[in-house]
C-alpha cells in the first residue's frame, strides 16, 4: 500500500480525476474539501464550496470508496485571504488572492489538517509538473500550457513540494475530462472555477465600497506631466492597462498608467507610455535554493495569463530583485506577481513593487 494522501476536492473535474487516479494508482486517500469564507455569509456560498460543489465531491468520493471532510476554513480564509485582497487595494495596488490561498490556506490549512489525518502527501488539481533535476526537486509547467497553473504555485518551495502531488499535470484538460467520462464521474462537464471566488460576481467594487469607503474618495486625473484633465470615482475602481471608463477627453485614447495613493490621483496617457522595460519586486520567494550570481537570464510572467517574456534579473541587496525585459511590455501592475521561469522550471516570484525602475536600481 502506497502512503495516504489527503485530495484537496472541490466538486470540479480537476480534483476529481486527480482522486480518481491517485485511487488506481494504489494510495490509500482521503478527500478533503475546504468551507470558505463568502461576501454574503450564509446567504450566498463561496462559488468554491457551494452545496452543489459539495454535493458532487461527496458523490465523487462516495464512487471511489474514500472518505470525505469538510473543513471549516471561513475564518482563516477571511483573515488571510480576503485581508491581503482588501490591503492591496488600499494601498494603491492589484493583489491577486489566490498566491495568498495557496501559500496560506491549501499549503497551510488544509496540508495541517491533513497531516493531523496521517497523510504524508497533500495532492490537488492544479496543472503543474514535480520532477526532480539536479538533485533537487522542481516545479515545473504543466504538460498543457494553457491551463498550466504553475504561477499560482510559485509560493511553494522544495519542502512543500515533497509533500505535494499534482496527479493532472501531464494531462491536457481534454484527457482530464475523457478520463472523467469514462471513469463515469458526475464531474466530467463541470465548469472551469472563476477567481475570486468569495464574491458573487466578478465586480469586486461594491465589495471594496462596503468595507473600505475610502478607497472610493474621488481625485484628480492627470497625465504623467501633470496636466489635470478630470475627476476619477476612487483609485479602487481601476485597474493597470484600463481604457474603458475614463470618461475625460484627449486627442488620442487614454489608458490607466498609475494610480498614486498618496495624491489619490489616476495618471493616464496614451497606449504607448504603457510599456515599460523595467520593474522591480519585493523579496524574491525562491522555490529552490535562491541563485547565488549576481545576475540571472529567465523568462518573466507579469500576470497569471501572460506569455513569460525573456529579461535580465538582477538580485539586489534586500532580497528583490530588478528585472529588465529584452523588449517593452505592457500592463506591468504593482501588487501582481512577477514569476521567474528558465525553460518549463517555475524559480519563484516577486511581488511587483510601484517605484519607479531607477528606485531600485
Amino acid at each position: 500500500m502506497r502512503p495516504r494522501v489527503a485530495v484537496a476536492m472541490s466538486g470540479g473535474v480537476d480534483s476529481s480525476v486527480a482522486a480518481a487516479l491517485l485511487v488506481k494508482a494504489g494510495y490509500e486517500v482521503i478527500g478533503l474539501m475546504l468551507r470558505l469564507w463568502s461576501e454574503n455569509g450564509t446567504s450566498d456560498h463561496n462559488r468554491c464550496c457551494a452545496p452543489a460543489a459539495v454535493l458532487l465531491a461527496r458523490r465523487v468520493a462516495a464512487q471511489l470508496g474514500i472518505p470525505f471532510h469538510v473543513l471549516d476554513a471561513r475564518e482563516p480564509f477571511f483573515r488571510s485571504v480576503v485581508g491581503f485582497f482588501v490591503a492591496g487595494f488600499a494601498d494603491g495596488s492589484t493583489p491577486n488572492p489566490c498566491l495568498e490561498c495557496n501559500r496560506l490556506i491549501r499549503w497551510g490549512y488544509l496540508r495541517d489538517h491533513a497531516l493531523g489525518l496521517g497523510a504524508k502527501i497533500l495532492a490537488t488539481g492544479h496543472y503543474a509538473r514535480v520532477e526532480p533535476r539536479d538533485g533537487q526537486l522542481r516545479l515545473l509547467k504543466a504538460a498543457d500550457l494553457e491551463k498550466d497553473q504553475s504561477y499560482v504555485l510559485s509560493v511553494l518551495d522544495e519542502e512543500d513540494l515533497v509533500q505535494s502531488l499534482f496527479p493532472v499535470g501531464d494531462l491536457t484538460k481534454a484527457q482530464v475530462r475523457e478520463l472523467a467520462r469514462t471513469l463515469g464521474l458526475p464531474v466530467a462537464d463541470r465548469p472551469d472555477s472563476q477567481d475570486l471566488c468569495f464574491l458573487p460576481d466578478s465586480d469586486y467594487r461594491p465589495f471594496l465600497a462596503g468595507r473600505m469607503p475610502r478607497v472610493f474618495q474621488p481625485g484628480p486625473i492627470v497625465t504623467r506631466a501633470g496636466q489635470m484633465l478630470g475627476e476619477h470615482s476612487g483609485l479602487a475602481g481601476y485597474t493597470i492597462g484600463q481604457r474603458k471608463g475614463i470618461r475625460v477627453s484627449w486627442s488620442q485614447p487614454l489608458y490607466v498608467l498609475e494610480k498614486d495613493p498618496t495624491h489619490n490621483a489616476l495618471v493616464v496617457g496614451p497606449a504607448a507610455e504603457l510599456e515599460r522595460q523595467s520593474l522591480c519586486t519585493s523579496q524574491v520567494h525562491w522555490v529552490n535554493v535562491a541563485p547565488r550570481q549576481g545576475l540571472l537570464r529567465a523568462q518573466v510572467k507579469i500576470r497569471y495569463k501572460a506569455p513569460a517574456m525573456p529579461a535580465d534579473v538582477q538580485l539586489l541587496p534586500g532580497g528583490g530583485c530588478r528585472v529588465h525585459f529584452d523588449l517593452p511590455v505592457r500592463g506591468i501592475a504593482p501588487g501582481q506577481a512577477a514569476v521567474m521561469y528558465q525553460d518549463d522550471c517555475c524559480l519563484g516570484y516577486g511581488l511587483i513593487e510601484p517605484e519607479a525602475p531607477r528606485a531600485c536600481s
